[in-house]
C-alpha cells in the first residue's frame, strides 16, 4: 500500500486535509477604517490644545471621579458583554433565551459610558505622552475605539472567519480593561474612592 486511499488518489487525501483559504477581504475595509479611527484620535489628542478645564462632570466631586466612575461602569458592562459572547458562541453551555438581547444592550450602554470619558480626554487633557501610564492610557484609548469602530463595521459582514468578533470583541474588552486600570484603578488607590 502507498497510502493512497483505495478510492482515490493521493490529491485527493491532500485537498481533504488543508482547510480552505479564508477570505480575509471583506475584513479589510473595517480594519482599515478603524485603524484611521484610531489614528485621527491620536492625531486629534496630541494637536488640539487641550483646554485643562473639565466639561459637564454633573454630580460628580469632579472631572477624575466622573472619567473613573463612568470607566468602571463602562469595564463591568464590558465583562457582561464576554459573559454573554462565550454562551452565545458555546462556550459556557447556558440555556439562556435572552442573551442575545443582553450582550447587544450592555455593549451599547459600555460605549454611551465611554463618550463623556474619551470627549473629556481628548477636549480637556489632550494625549499626552510624558508620563508612562498617561501615555499607556492614551495610547490605549485610540486603540479601543479604532478596534470598536472595526467590530461594528464587521458585525454585518458576512463570509468573515469565524474568529473574527471573537478576536476583535477581545480586543476591545483588553484595551478597555488597560483604560481601566491606568485611570480608574490608579484614581482610586492614588486618589481615594470619593463620587
Amino acid at each position: 500500500m502507498s497510502g493512497t486511499p483505495a478510492n482515490g488518489t493521493a490529491d485527493d487525501t491532500q485537498a481533504l486535509r488543508t482547510p480552505p483559504r479564508q477570505n480575509l477581504a471583506p475584513l479589510l475595509v473595517p480594519l482599515v477604517v478603524g485603524g484611521l479611527v484610531a489614528v485621527a484620535l491620536g492625531v486629534y489628542g496630541r494637536a488640539h490644545t487641550p483646554t485643562g478645564f473639565a466639561v459637564g462632570p454633573a454630580g460628580f466631586s469632579g472631572p477624575l471621579a466622573m472619567k473613573s466612575w463612568l470607566t468602571t461602569g463602562a469595564f463591568l458592562l464590558a465583562g457582561v458583554q464576554v459573559f454573554s459572547a462565550l454562551v452565545m458562541w458555546g462556550r459556557i453551555r447556558l440555556d439562556v433565551p435572552w442573551i442575545g438581547a443582553l450582550h447587544r444592550w450592555s455593549g451599547r450602554a459600555a460605549f454611551l459610558l465611554t463618550i463623556p470619558v474619551a470627549f473629556h480626554c481628548l477636549y480637556a487633557l489632550g494625549a499626552q505622552f510624558d508620563v508612562t501610564r498617561v501615555l499607556v492610557h492614551s495610547l490605549l484609548g485610540c486603540f479601543f475605539y479604532g478596534v470598536f469602530t472595526a467590530k461594528m463595521l464587521a458585525l454585518p459582514k458576512r463570509g468573515l472567519p469565524g474568529w473574527t468578533l471573537p478576536l476583535l470583541g477581545g480586543l476591545a474588552f483588553t484595551a478597555l480593561a488597560g483604560l481601566w486600570v491606568t485611570s480608574s484603578l490608579w484614581f482610586f488607590t492614588t486618589i481615594g474612592v470619593k463620587l
